[in-house]
């Protein structure tokens, strides 16, 4: 570009392409040395003085080598910019090559600065992810043997009465151990295979305890299609059974999954329970899960819990996007 515009310019392409054979090396070295040993060891490390002494005296050294070469190699008239015939080392001579060479140092650090920024913030975002991903598989590798503890309890008092479903138990089980071992560690599953695991707990209790649990699933709107992170739901049903049945003779949970103009998902649960001392509080989940949800929806999403006359409720709202 260079070699087109001056020898456009001066209408001497010769000259031109003469001309930037002997700068054009002189600017390599000088952005070179600037962008890799100047910028790092002066201005990153705040040494602004020694930056400028450094630079100027670059720029006097190149300005000596260049119109060194300029004259010996390409043409005695070493300014042929200005009008007539001009000596080297004079003021504006000076100024001139001086500009010209901070221009292109100027130029090609704002595109070295800018790949820079680019390659950073990438790795940055790779790194959150990585770490996004490290936690969240951390979280749900604790999640996991808790419910393997629940289900082998399960199957363990069926077992002790000889009951004739333990046979049927173990199926769930078996079904829930594939999916806690091997479904849960994609990132994302389909909801209504979160549902289907659900179903298989449910099952679980309502064997175990028979007609002294009742419980309700219902499921509003079309969850075809619909992804999203595993185990965020089972710590919440799990605590509707643990607090729910301490002195509870007839236990009662409601499960609801809504789906809100494709774009949220509303879960809820409910379940009576007796207050057996002051002190004890009903808790709002697996604090794991609330970790998990904070990461991956940071703050659109929504969680509460409230009791209303001795009936325990958790509303959960997440985006679908």
């Amino acid at each position: 570009m260079n070699f087109i515009r001056w020898g456009s310019y001066f209408d001497d392409y010769w000259y031109s392409l003469k001309s930037n054979l002997v700068e054009f090396p002189l600017h390599i070295v000088l952005v070179y040395l600037t962008i890799y040993f100047f910028i790092p060891k002066f201005i990153l490390t705040k040494k602004y003085p020694l930056f400028f002494i450094s630079f100027t005296s670059a720029l006097a050294v190149l300005y000596i080598v260049r119109t060194g070469f300029n004259y010996f190699l390409v043409t005695k008239n070493i300014w042929p910019e200005a009008e007539g015939v001009q000596n080297a080392f004079q003021f504006n001579h000076i100024v001139a090559v001086t500009l010209g060479e901070i221009y292109v140092v100027a130029f090609a650090a704002a595109i070295k600065l800018t790949v820079e920024w680019i390659y950073q913030k990438q790795k940055a975002e790779n790194l959150k992810k990585l770490q996004l991903r490290t936690e969240l598989n951390f979280l749900k590798s604790q999640i996991q043997p808790h419910f393997f503890f629940n289900t082998l309890n399960n199957l363990y008092a069926l077992t002790l009465e000889k009951s004739d479903i333990a046979p049927s138990v173990v199926l769930k089980l078996s079904d829930i151990m594939q999916y806690v071992l091997y479904e849960v560690k994609e990132p994302s599953i389909a909801l209504s295979t979160e549902i289907k695991y659900i179903q298989n707990y449910l099952d679980l209790e309502e064997m175990r305890h028979g007609e002294n649990i009742k419980v309700k699933l219902s499921i509003q709107g079309d969850i075809s299609g619909i992804m999203l992170s595993p185990l965020l739901f089972l710590p919440f049903i799990e605590n509707s059974f643990k607090h729910g049945r301490k002195g509870n003779d007839k236990l009662k949970v409601k499960i609801g999954f809504k789906i809100v103009e494709n774009k949220k998902l509303i879960f809820t649960t409910e379940n009576n329970f007796v207050k057996v001392s002051k002190t004890e509080k009903h808790g709002i989940g697996n604090p794991n899960v609330a970790r998990r949800l904070q990461l991956l929806y940071k703050d659109s999403y929504k969680l509460k819990s409230k009791v209303d006359q001795n009936i325990y409720k958790v509303k959960m709202t997440i985006p679908l996007n």
